[in-house]
């Protein structure tokens, strides 16, 4: 009996072995039930380590506005016009909303959301570990009323992940249709999801006329962002993009004009102490400095 297998027996043994986790799985884990839907317009989907699965009423939204979101106004109205589709049972896109940490990516999100659900718009936030449920999920909603955002905030996967596969199938692959009251929307600090490095490029092939063709590992990693048909880029801010989002921050904390310019030059130390001009920063900022002028107010 030889000691190693031979690569196809290995292979069919591997198939076989994933078979059986899956069915496993079905079996351990208990039917996904429908919540209540009149309780709450944002839900988080939880896998629990008893393998309980449930929809989460969020109680409190973040009520931002797209008035709020500064210095993104063509990411916000591709994102807007998209989604305004989507809500009136129009043709739109899957969204990857990619790019620099901190730009306001999962806030316009949260702004769609608010702008939208009086119309029936709902969200259901699903953490990438739990991507494999995602079929499911949809299944679920399949039939409401509701429109649906399922929604994946800072996404990207390693290699072999199991919701990779599962998001790539829902997104466009799978012989069952998704249902038209369901828009997937992630955030991303990267363009392709999937880790990229040096040694890919040694999968490019030259044809004979020197053009470059990428070969499969190249075309695996960025097939799953080709799958979002529409792809929102966020850059990072300018020094006065920065400053006109702290501005609007202090406004927002009850600061007076006065006190606004007078931030000015701690909001850059402030920066360049983090690294990041970045509307995450700005805000961060924003909640030091009010605090300090509160407390400093009261004391005298």
């Amino acid at each position: 009996m030889p000691d190693t297998l031979a690569p196809s027996d290995l292979a069919a043994f591997v198939r076989r072995a994933e078979r059986t986790l899956d069915l496993l799985d079905a079996w351990l884990s208990p039917a996904l039930t429908e919540p209540d839907w009149r309780a709450a317009q944002a839900w988080r989907y939880r896998r629990r380590a008893s393998g309980q699965r449930a929809l989460e009423p969020i109680a409190r939204l973040d009520p931002i506005t797209y008035e709020d979101l500064l210095e993104i106004d063509t990411q916000k109205e591709r994102f807007a016009r998209n989604l305004a589709q989507f809500v009136a049972g129009r043709t739109a896109n899957n969204v990857l909303l990619s790019g620099a940490r901190g730009t306001g990516k999962s806030s316009l999100v949260k702004a769609g959301l608010h702008a939208h659900a009086h119309q029936g718009l709902r969200l259901i936030e699903v953490d990438k570990s739990d991507l494999i449920d995602l079929p499911d999920l949809v299944e679920l909603v399949a039939a409401r009323p509701e429109r649906f955002i399922v929604f994946c905030d800072d996404l990207s996967f390693e290699e072999g992940e199991p919701g990779y596969k599962a998001l790539k199938s829902v997104l466009d692959g799978t012989v069952a249709a998704r249902g038209d009251n369901v828009l997937i929307v992630a955030t991303s600090n990267r363009r392709h999801l999937l880790p990229e490095y040096h040694s890919d490029n040694r999968s490019y092939s030259r044809d004979a006329d020197g053009e470059l063709h990428p070969g499969e590992v190249v075309e695996e990693k960025i097939s799953l962002s080709e799958r979002f048909g529409l792809w929102v880029s966020f850059y990072p801010f300018s020094q006065d993009e920065y400053l006109a989002i702290v501005g609007q921050w202090l406004q927002h904390l009850g600061l007076s004009p006065e006190a606004i310019e007078l931030a000015r030059p701690e909001a850059l130390v402030w920066a360049i102490e983090r690294g990041s001009r970045s509307g995450r920063v700005a805000g961060q900022f924003a909640r030091d400095f009010a605090g300090r002028q509160a407390a400093a107010g009261e004391g005298a």
